[in-house]
């Protein structure tokens, strides 16, 4: 793999995390702090003992989405209309779904699945513009 690959996974991974934490660390807290309570969300501090989880998935996160942008892709004609096709094309293949089967198997409040998927697909349009931007199918770093 060439180094843009790399540097593409790390900074991809990372924004993966801050905009997941945007949405859910910070839009969703006060949706999720009500179902505490409940046993269907941990708290806070319970959440705490799972960030090795947390940075695992944003790592495969970052590299995977940057693995199939590469596949997908022309390195020469990367524009960010190609980075909002392919983060819509993400969030209706994956983010989407996966919060609907969760609604399926959790009784999770339907507004809150709502926002997630707004949110959330808002977040992978913003991936696959930065993907875009970055270009890891170019040559050049």
């Amino acid at each position: 793999m060439r180094k843009r690959f790399w540097v593409c996974g790390i900074v991809v991974s990372i924004a993966a995390m801050l905009l997941d934490f945007l949405v859910h660390g910070l839009l969703l807290q006060g949706d999720y702090n009500a179902l505490v309570a409940t046993g269907l969300m941990r708290a806070p501090a319970d959440a705490q003992a799972y960030m090795p989880y947390m940075l695992v998935a944003h790592v495969l996160i970052g590299f995977g989405l940057t693995w199939l942008y590469m596949q997908c892709s022309d390195p020469m004609r990367s524009s960010p209309a190609g980075g909002l096709r392919f983060g819509a094309a993400v969030a209706v293949m994956s983010t989407i779904p996966g919060y609907l089967i969760y609604y399926a198997v959790q009784p999770l409040p339907a507004m809150l699945v709502h926002k997630q998927m707004i949110f959330s697909a808002i977040a992978m349009l913003l991936l696959g513009l930065l993907l875009a931007w970055l270009n890891p199918g170019r040559k050049t770093l």
